[in-house]
């Protein structure tokens, strides 16, 4: 039987803005990525998200970003490592504090949008980001690409337990990354096409890249994104052809477990 994580993204609304529809997601995925307040997400909304994921039975994992409500955590910011230690640290205390008060253990970190892209190219700054995670709890899990990264590297040095993640809607370049969103044929558009390659990743550990060649891929957690009905109606999807191919979905720390 395989085995891979589903994780989401969620906790993004913010005052009175609602963001997503984090109740239809959290019935389909098995880890989260809850938003710590500095992209997206206040204090009632993370409290609230991660209430919500214990209900449900979702491992819960911190999403620290940039702080950058404006741009969403999206645009890049010159910070020092330092500085970026110390943003990671506090986001990811501020929600397990909510985690605690909830019985939900905090499973992981998966530092989200700019940080996340600049950690996986920038060594010092993914050795920050990983010098957070392991300072807080040397247990939790780091999120990381399934291609080569600093955030890998960052990981191996330091000692700290990490998954790989990979995209359904993504496309793959032959080093292993993920095709820049600028460039033609960056997005995965047709559903059977995707759900195919993320079942081929998990089950051969191998995707073809934008070039045509495969390329070998490992797969922990596939990041799916449940905006809009069309992307709820793809993780459903992607959920029967898992059924279908024997691969059963677990929360991330138990698939890396088994690994």
């Amino acid at each position: 039987m395989y085995k891979v994580d589903l994780n989401s993204d969620l906790g993004e609304s913010f005052g009175a803005y609602t963001i997503g529809s984090d109740d239809r997601v959290l019935a389909l995925v098995s880890s989260a990525n809850v938003a710590c307040g500095f992209h997206a997400g206040d204090p009632s909304v993370m409290g609230a998200t991660v209430a919500a994921c214990r209900a449900q039975g979702v491992a819960v994992g911190a999403h620290p970003g940039f702080p950058d409500l404006v741009g969403f955590g999206r645009r890049q910011l010159a910070v020092t490592p330092d500085q970026a230690y110390g943003d990671v640290l506090y986001q990811i205390g501020a929600l397990a504090g909510f985690c605690r008060t909830n019985g939900a253990p905090l499973q992981h970190v998966k530092p989200h949008g700019a940080l996340y892209n600049m950690a996986c190219k920038d060594l010092e700054l993914a050795r920050a980001v990983t010098r957070a995670v392991r300072d807080f709890d040397p247990a939790l899990v780091l999120l990381a690409p399934a291609g080569a990264s600093c955030l890998q590297q960052a990981a191996k040095e330091l000692g700290v337990s990490f998954g790989c993640e990979v995209f359904a809607d993504r496309a793959y370049e032959a080093d292993g990354s993920l095709r820049d969103r600028r460039k033609p044929g960056a997005m995965i558009t047709d559903t059977t096409t995707a759900i195919d390659r993320v079942v081929r990743m998990v089950k051969e550990q191998k995707v073809t890249a934008y070039t045509g060649e495969d390329i070998p891929v490992v797969a922990h957690s596939v990041c799916v994104h449940g905006d809009g009905a069309r992307a709820l109606e793809f993780v459903q999807a992607l959920r029967s052809a898992f059924a279908e191919n024997g691969i059963a979905v677990a929360p991330l720390a138990e698939v890396i477990a088994d690994v």
